[in-house]
């Protein structure tokens, strides 16, 4: 019998907690596999876990977190709708940005759970995860101030994904007047959702 999704993801996510492809898995406290429903339309994917998410094991559960609710709840989704990951499942020292050979190691996994979960839309959420989506899919990636809130339509096996990307919400939380781009960022997802 061909196995479900949940059970895919617990096999990979598994395999997350217990990887020890680059040095950052000898770092860790815990890996951060991803969050939310197997099922969701949306996947959001940030950079790397942080303290908190290295504490706890969740992606999205510090300050930037609290954000990234806030944002949800205004366009009428909760955590539990979507599913939210990052593409280095590990978090890098002093929070750090990941570095090529980090990303290069752990993307693999974030392929796979795109494979299985299968959304209609993808947001990156900052520059590293947008350059890697974008290139992934095929797109060139330019800075994330001319791009945020834009779409891109990818073809896969599995049908068409939109990609939009976003500013990351912790950037935001250093830039104030970043969040209200991302508020309008997070309501033409809304409109996009509203389309099917």
């Amino acid at each position: 019998m061909a196995m479900g999704k949940e059970e895919k993801m617990k096999k990979l996510e598994e395999k997350i907690r217990t990887c020890r492809k680059c040095p950052l898995g000898s770092l860790r406290t815990n890996a951060v596999p991803g969050s939310g429903s197997y099922d969701a339309q949306v996947m959001f994917i940030g950079e790397a876990p942080g303290y908190w998410e290295d504490q706890k094991g969740l992606p999205f559960v510090g300050r930037a977190g609290k954000l990234l609710d806030e944002l949800l709840s205004e366009i009428g989704l909760s955590r539990e709708e979507v599913y939210i990951t990052n593409i280095v499942k590990c978090r890098p020292p002093e929070n750090r940005d990941p570095t090529e050979e980090e990303i290069k190691a752990c993307a693999p996994y974030l392929d796979r759970q795109i494979d299985i979960i299968r959304p209609r839309v993808i947001v990156p959420l900052g520059r590293h995860s947008m350059g890697y989506i974008l290139e992934k899919f095929g797109f060139k990636a330019e800075p994330i101030s001319k791009i945020h809130g834009k779409t891109f339509e990818a073809h896969t096996l599995f049908g068409k994904i939109i990609i939009m990307p976003m500013y990351h919400p912790a950037a935001a939380l250093y830039r104030p007047p970043l969040k209200e781009e991302l508020r309008a960022d997070f309501r033409r997802l809304k409109g996009l959702l509203e389309k099917k």
